[in-house]
């Protein structure tokens, strides 16, 4: 079970990508907020899947327009990435631009898993895999998801963490505000990508 819920957390996706560019930027703060946000969603998204994913499987438009909006999103921010301005400057030393910046780290978090067809489908395959079979007297359908969710947790904090401190270890080689735009451009296209063969 853990070593699913790891191997679908640290594969490379929309997630991970976002969680490199983090881990490179200047504010450690900032990347580990993100990864926070987005295993905190993943995590919500497995016990959704749980509890209500044969209902999900059973609405075909649903299941038709949710690749098209995830994708549209998915989109956006690549193209967002690609065409960010790399600031030069120092790090800001303001607490309401601290504050502002994790607030801003988190909900991306968030809402790019939410919106990440991947993590769907993973919690799913994971909820059927593991959890109804772990169902019993002796553990509650309720206790094997609950299980399920803590593991994923964990295993999201590591994964997407990984990708994060990769980004941190890249620092070195990001000190110039033209690697900064490649790597965001390479992101962005790998972002790109990714979105594309999600949808082919």
């Amino acid at each position: 079970m853990a070593g699913f819920a790891l191997a679908g957390a640290i594969t490379p996706g929309p997630v991970n990508l976002i969680a490199l560019r983090h881990g490179g930027g200047r504010c450690r703060i900032t990347a580990f907020v993100y990864v926070l946000g987005a295993s905190l969603s993943y995590a919500a998204i497995v016990w959704l899947m749980g509890q209500s994913g044969h209902w999900l499987l059973k609405q075909p438009e649903l299941l038709r327009w949710a690749p098209r909006i995830c994708a549209a999103y998915l989109l956006w921010l690549a193209w967002r990435l690609a065409s960010s301005h790399v600031d030069s400057s120092g790090e800001t030393n303001t607490s309401a631009a601290l504050q502002t910046g994790l607030s801003k780290a988190f909900v991306q978090g968030v809402a790019i898993q939410s919106l990440n067809p991947k993590a769907w489908l993973v919690a799913l395959s994971g909820v059927g895999i593991f959890v109804a079979p772990l169902a019993s007297p002796q553990m509650p359908l309720e206790t094997a998801l609950l299980l399920f969710c803590t593991i994923s947790l964990l295993a999201c904090l590591l994964g997407v963490g990984f990708w994060a401190a990769l980004g941190r270890a890249l620092t070195q080689w990001l000190s110039t505000p033209k690697r900064q735009q490649r790597l965001n451009q390479t992101l962005a296209l790998l972002l790109l990508i990714s979105v594309v063969s999600m949808l082919a």
